[in-house]
């Protein structure tokens, strides 16, 4: 069973990964990757932009391309990706 939209992703996301995409030059055929670090106590969500491997579950999630390796969709299930603008400088959350 494939789920519809494993994550959220927030407008204010969406516009930052459309606008770094845009800005690297990153070709289509790349996706948002949402996945874990570690194990246990110490795992750690991770984002990045990568190509699609065949261990990954790719998704459309708010018209974003999303790969998630299928032996970490458990563990992401429900996350929220967003950014946010602060006065140390811009970035992702992950939540």
């Amino acid at each position: 069973m494939q789920v519809e939209e494993p994550i959220k992703i927030t407008e204010a996301a969406k516009a930052a990964i459309e606008d770094t995409l845009r800005a690297n030059k990153i070709p289509d055929s790349y996706g948002l990757r949402v996945g874990v670090k570690g194990g246990g106590c110490g795992a750690t969500l991770l984002l990045g932009f990568d190509e699609p491997s065949s261990f990954d579950q790719l998704y459309q999630v708010a018209g974003v391309k999303v790969l998630i390796d299928r032996r970490h969709l458990m563990y992401v299930l429900g996350v929220e990706v967003g950014h946010q603008d602060g006065p140390d400088g811009s970035g992702f959350t992950v939540g």
